[in-house]
């Protein structure tokens, strides 16, 4: 073997002989070995390549140490160490000044790394070539692959320049974010700016069979940024098409940049030709973003909607949308023209846990005109169309570690029903409290007995509230009838234990109402009608009540034979009498007279000048019951087999049976029997929820409640005044496979607009394509499945809703709502899903909302279609287009309604 410094130096020879200006500090640097300096002594190192041509012996002298070199060095080519290896040999070839390594070559120049086949270094141009090799069978193997800091190339061949830094890349492949770039000639200005010619990028995950892509014949490639071509035309499965631009634009940063939303474009039956969803997406900060779309019709009518999205780590995130729609119907002129318009405010806030533990600011927000979801012409979200309730909550709320504890909260809200347009609304609403506090509490040892449990604390809660109607929102007459008021709550309690079985518990409360304003009456003989005069300024008036229970639990247990299945039953019952007390507050009422007059007899009117405030009148009339409460629970322990350990089942849960009787009444002492219960089909799947009531008392001819009992009326023990039945059942494919499921996945859009949290009314469409509760996630493969293609396990969900509701208060004996509501999806391929959402109204004899929808993966693109074949809200949507963010704009989107006037 011969050392690494003989060779370095044989090395110089060779190039002395031939002429080349080249140091053996330059030789050490590409081999990757350090030359020793003046002084320093030499260390032998073993070298393991293989040089063919026979080294002559160097004998190495030591310089003089007085000597000094005062020639001035000249700066070198090289600015970095050059490091290169070769499996099967290096040959350095004196003739032609140029170094072959061969096998697995490669070399390392600073950031720029080269593996190659074949790599030769001309040392007089400084400038390196890289090939592929052709193995025993004539296939062309170990191509280039060039790598500069995060950008890899991997052509047929290179040519790198030193110097310069410059390379051509013939035929490179390479992957810059989602786009994978192939050109015939490429030319590396930099490390930062690539020309290249006769070039084809797309996103497809197949590179060398895509089944789109786009191709230019001259592009300029800057990595992690953009590219920039001349004309571009789009290829489709190898055939071209029409959409060609005389210039592109891609950008290709992993951060989100600013840019123009590409609009989709139809025609309305009512309001002509449109352009939907165009606009700009502002990238204000890596906290917040902003997207501003617009929609125009042809017949004036326009839309607009901002969306922004924000987050800070730790501390919180949100999102906050306002749409505005002036809607025109017809065209002026025509008798059916009309003008409306529409909005919608939307506003989720939370905050992270960790960023305060003792405050917290939240905030859920859905509020506009009663009428958006149903009318909005830019729409596709059929569980919102359905909704009828809108509600808002923005809340602050602070807790001080103080002893005790005090909590406060300040909150707006709001409730707005989509039929009737009643909007109720507190803005603000403060409510504070101070923990429980136990006077009687021993310094040692926990708390026992009547005395030593009593405990009492402070509550307040002020309202400011608005009802007022959808035209009336945010106007003067909303705040003109404004109620204000407090009410300020201090409970105390105690409970102990009686005979050690019996627990016990006894409550009063105290409550003191302010309110700001009162009502007086009084009647007006003229107008022979009662007058209601407001009188402004403070009042308040005070109440308490009383209330005791006792309670206990009694268990029954049957025991079986242990080698059956059902080894035990067990029957928990837990009966509980209370009695509460409510005095009278009479002296709050006040009376007017009624005068006789035509067809009319005189009376006296009793009322409470605190009626129609914020928390009502106090109630006149001395009231005393006694309470009656028996749940019951049955459960079983069953063992599956011989080996396996009993495991426990519910029978029957929460069976629950209570009444009430009057003690101050003189008739209909007792109210109607309530029923209720659970009945667990398949454990942790399926219950069956009922609940009845049972009266007592019988109905008089006019359907009126009266004081005989319904078995003296010659009718049966009770009378069966309603009833309600209901269940909900969801299942997957996975059930039967023994996997884990997930098939209530939310419609997350539509629960936060009020709707269901399922999607039992259907699924609403992204303008993407995708519906509400699809995840881009990509599943494992099943390395075992060769073809992928082939799917013969159909993965499918399936969920049902059934609710049954009968009335017979007054003899209607009548089902108020019957129907049976499912929804379902099924994947007939990896890439095939169907889908249904539908169900049957039994009460009007047909079906409700129906929805029917398909979606197909096309590797790039994204095809669905959602259709809606009947009803008020009768639709289509398609779309195709391409899946990935960076051309989510090339897209066909068509949408078409019914002619809602028709």
């Amino acid at each position: 073997m011969r050392t690494n410094i003989l060779h370095i130096l044989s090395c110089c020879i060779f190039m002395l002989l031939c002429g080349v200006n080249i140091s053996a500090q330059e030789i050490g640097q590409r081999e990757g070995v350090r030359i020793p300096a003046e002084r320093e002594p030499v260390t032998p190192i073993i070298d393991s390549i293989n040089i063919q041509a026979p080294l002559p012996d160097i004998k190495i002298i030591e310089r003089d140490t007085v000597e000094t070199d005062t020639v001035t060095q000249q700066n070198q080519f090289l600015t970095d160490k050059v490091v290169y290896t070769a499996t099967d040999y290096m040959r350095l070839s004196p003739r032609e000044n140029r170094m072959y390594l061969y096998d697995n070559a490669e070399i390392t120049y600073g950031d720029i790394n080269i593996t190659a086949g074949l790599i030769i270094v001309d040392n007089e141009k400084n400038e390196v070539y890289a090939y592929g090799i052709a193995d025993s069978a004539g296939v062309y193997t170990q191509k280039p692959i060039f790598t500069q800091a995060q950008s890899v190339v991997r052509p047929d061949s290179i040519r790198f320049n030193f110097d310069t830094e410059r390379a051509l890349v013939f035929n490179s492949r390479t992957e810059q974010g989602e786009f994978k770039v192939r050109g015939e000639v490429t030319k590396r200005q930099n490390d930062s700016v690539y020309y290249m010619q006769n070039v084809r990028f797309t996103t497809s995950e197949d590179e060398e069979n895509p089944d789109y892509y786009f191709f230019a014949r001259r592009i300029k490639f800057v990595p992690d940024k953009k590219i920039v071509s001349g004309l571009v035309n789009m290829y489709i499965a190898d055939v071209p098409t029409p959409l060609g631009l005389p210039f592109g634009y891609f950008p290709m940063t992993d951060e989100e940049t600013s840019g123009f939303v590409i609009p989709s474009f139809g025609d309305d039956n009512n309001r002509g030709y449109y352009l939907q969803n165009g606009g700009y997406y502002f990238a204000l900060n890596e906290y917040a973003d902003l997207l501003a779309l617009g929609d125009y019709y042809t017949n004036g009518s326009y839309g607009l909607r901002l969306e922004s999205a924000y987050a800070a780590r730790y501390r919180f995130r949100g999102n906050l949308s306002f749409r505005y729609e002036k809607q025109i119907n017809s065209e002026r002129g025509f008798p059916d023209y009309s003008e409306g318009t529409l909005y919608n405010i939307r506003w989720n806030h939370s905050q992270d846990a960790k960023a305060n533990p003792s405050s917290r600011f939240s905030a859920s927000v859905n509020l506009g005109s009663s009428d958006y979801y149903q009318e909005s012409v830019n729409q596709s979200n059929a569980g919102s169309r359905l909704t009828n309730t809108l509600s808002s909550s923005v809340s602050y709320s602070k807790t001080f570690n103080w002893t005790p504890q005090v909590n406060l909260s300040l909150a707006a809200t709001h409730s707005q029903n989509t039929n009737t347009q009643q909007i109720n609304m507190t803005l603000p609403t403060l409510q504070a409290s101070v923990d429980r506090i136990f006077p009687f509490e021993p310094a040692i040892g926990s708390k026992s007995g009547i005395i030593e449990n009593i405990n009492f604390q402070y509550n307040l809660r002020a309202e400011n509230r608005f009802n007022t109607t959808d035209s009336l929102f945010f106007k003067p007459e909303m705040f003109r009838d404004a109620i204000l008021g407090a009410q300020h709550s201090i409970p105390l309690s105690t409970n102990f234990k009686v005979f050690d079985y019996f627990s016990v518990s006894a409550n009063t409360t105290y409550n003191e109402n302010w309110v700001f304003r009162t009502f007086e009456r009084s009647y007006d003989e003229e107008l022979e009608r009662e007058v209601i005069d407001t009188i402004s300024g403070f009042d308040s008036y005070r109440t308490y009540n009383f209330n005791t229970g006792i309670g206990t639990t009694i268990y029954g247990t049957m025991n079986f034979d242990p080698d059956n299945k059902i080894q035990a039953i067990r029957h928990v019952i837990r009966p509980s009498i209370s009695y509460n007390v409510n005095p009278g507050f009479d002296y709050y009422y006040d009376n007017y007279l009624i005068p006789e007059g035509p067809g009319r007899e005189e009376r006296e009117v009793s009322y409470s000048r605190f009626q129609n405030t914020l928390y009502g009148a106090p109630g006149r009339d001395f009231a005393s019951s006694i309470g009656l409460s028996l749940s019951n629970n049955f459960e079983a322990k069953v063992k599956d087999s011989a080996d396996a350990e009993p495991r426990k089942i519910i029978l029957l849960n929460n069976l629950n049976i209570s009444t009430a009787y009057n003690l101050a009444g003189d008739s209909l002492q007792f109210s109607p029997i309530s029923v209720r219960g659970s009945i667990p089909v398949i454990q942790n799947k399926l219950s069956v929820n009922f609940g009845t009531n049972l009266d007592l008392y019988a109905l008089d001819n006019n359907n009126r409640r009266i004081d005989r009992l319904n078995i003296n009326n010659g009718g049966s023990l009770f009378r069966l005044t309603n009833a309600n039945v209901s269940f909900g059942y969801s299942f997957s494919s996975t059930d039967f496979e023994g996997g884990e499921s997930n098939p209530n996945r939310m419609d997350n859009e539509t629960y936060r607009n009020g709707g269901r949290p399922d999607d039992l009314f259907g699924k609403g469409m992204e303008t993407d394509g995708t519906f509400y509760d699809e995840h881009e996630d990509e599943e494992e493969e099943d390395e075992e499945d060769d073809n992928e293609l082939y799917n013969y396990k159909i993965p499918w969900n399936l969920r049902l809703q059934y609710a049954m509701n009968y009335t017979n208060n007054a003899r209607q004996n009548s089902v108020s709502s019957h129907s049976l509501m499912f929804s379902g999806d099924v994947e007939l391929s990896p890439n095939w899903t169907v889908g249904a959402s539908s169900g049957y109204d039994f009460v009007n004899n047909g079906f409700t909302h129906t929805q029917l929808r398909f979606s197909r993966d096309l590797q790039s693109w994204r095809m669905s279609f959602n259709w809606t074949p009947f009803g008020v809200y009768k639709q289509w949507n398609f779309f195709i287009g391409i899946k990935s963010n960076l051309l989510r704009d090339i897209k066909y989107d068509k949408r078409r309604e019914r002619d809602r006037q028709l």
